[in-house]
């Protein structure tokens, strides 16, 4: 894909992505004071050995939906993204240029994601990924039991995340907590019916729980919440991705687990055409993103010994693209859509550092492979050096 530029040239989509890689490094290197650095630098500094290796934990989370630069690293847009640029990324690897080569779906691109390999299912059904997920291969490489994996998701859709079809038992157990207010409160009059909708999908779309789902009887045993807590403290919250890190942290704190997945998705309202509540969505998405790094500092099991990786599945559409509708859609396959970033802090990470050459959304797996000691053998992407 190729657009004109102003003197009748064509410009390419790497032109367009390396644009935005540079804009992005040239911002944060005024604004949150990092350095740029170099893809020959060393191995990363965490401790090495297998002790090590048992005792860390990664959490991911994705800034799901996607967010334009305009809204986010751009100097127009940083007041909608403080906690980003003045307490994580100064303390991060940022990765300007990541690229997204695959399908423009939430659930299929999240499903790329987790298995590192472009998935190439139908966004809006109720199946697993093809390929092996990193729960997959972190379980059963490692011998980890079931308690040890988690994906926490706001959207029905990602219902069928944790397991690929190639599912052995050896998944990860995901929670979605919208679907368990929704089974909570069934018949009932609430005030909060805003956190049980999903803002693409259609109401006729409802996928059936399948796999290692988390159920409303687990609540209490797992979580030690009543049913009645859960409700309550789902009242006092103004969105889903709020909820869903109200239970992340009850998981960190109670169970602990070794590898941790979260997805954003409030960003996403965008698609409703009201840019006042996409702005919303990414000043709360900033914020949840630093109420977890800050629950890692304080959680015994965790600080110290944690790596937080945090990128959007992809982006959105840019505002000249005669064939998109900007900030709302994602529907163009055009370089805004696919170049989005990532940033990595704690454990292995160096501080303030931004790079900028190009890395793919799928070599998020092979990375956290080299990090925890599996081998992600059906995953396409490479092992970003930087990190390991």
């Amino acid at each position: 894909m190729s657009r004109s530029a102003p003197c009748g040239c064509a410009v390419s989509a790497r032109d367009v992505a390396n644009r935005l890689s540079c804009s992005r490094r040239d911002f944060l290197r005024t604004t949150a004071g990092v350095t740029l650095g170099s893809a020959l630098m060393g191995a990363s500094p965490f401790l090495r050995g297998e002790s090590a290796r048992r005792k860390r934990k990664v959490i991911v989370i994705t800034f799901g939906g996607g967010a334009r630069d305009q809204e986010t690293f751009a100097p127009e847009g940083q007041e909608n993204i403080p906690h980003l640029l003045q307490e994580l990324i100064p303390q991060s690897s940022f990765f300007t240029q990541v690229t997204n080569q695959g399908i423009l779906g939430h659930y299929v691109a999240t499903a790329s994601l987790a298995t590192g390999v472009y998935e190439t299912l139908n966004n809006f059904s109720a199946v697993p990924p093809d390929h092996r997920t990193v729960f997959e291969y972190f379980r059963r490489d490692l011998g980890r039991p079931a308690h040890d994996a988690w994906v926490v998701a706001p959207s029905n859709g990602f219902n069928r995340i944790g397991e690929s079809s190639w599912g052995q038992g050896w998944g990860a157990t995901v929670v979605l907590p919208k679907r368990l207010l929704g089974v909570a409160t069934s018949g009932k009059t609430t005030d909060y019916d805003h956190l049980l909708h999903d803002n693409y999908e259609t109401p006729l779309y409802v996928p059936q729980l399948a796999g290692s789902e988390f159920e409303l009887q687990q609540l209490e045993t797992i979580l030690q919440l009543s049913v009645d807590d859960f409700i309550q403290h789902a009242r006092t919250l103004s969105s889903p991705d709020e909820l869903s890190v109200y239970i992340a942290k009850r998981l960190m704190r109670l169970q602990a687990p070794s590898l941790l997945w979260i997805t954003m998705h409030d960003i996403d309202i965008a698609h409703s055409g009201a840019y006042s509540l996409y702005i919303e969505g990414i000043r709360r998405t900033d914020r949840l993103c630093a109420e977890l790094w800050a629950a890692v500092q304080s959680e015994p099991e965790y600080a110290g010994n944690t790596t937080l990786l945090i990128l959007p599945d992809f982006g959105r559409d840019a505002d000249e693209d005669a064939g998109g509708n900007g900030f709302q859609h994602h529907r163009t396959g055009d370089a805004a859509s696919r170049t989005t970033w990532m940033m990595a802090l704690g454990a292995g990470t160096r501080q303030g550092m931004v790079f900028d050459h190009p890395v793919q959304s799928i070599d998020l797996v092979p990375t956290l492979g080299a990090m925890l000691g599996f081998s992600p053998s059906q995953a396409q992407g490479k092992v970003i050096g930087e990190l390991v």
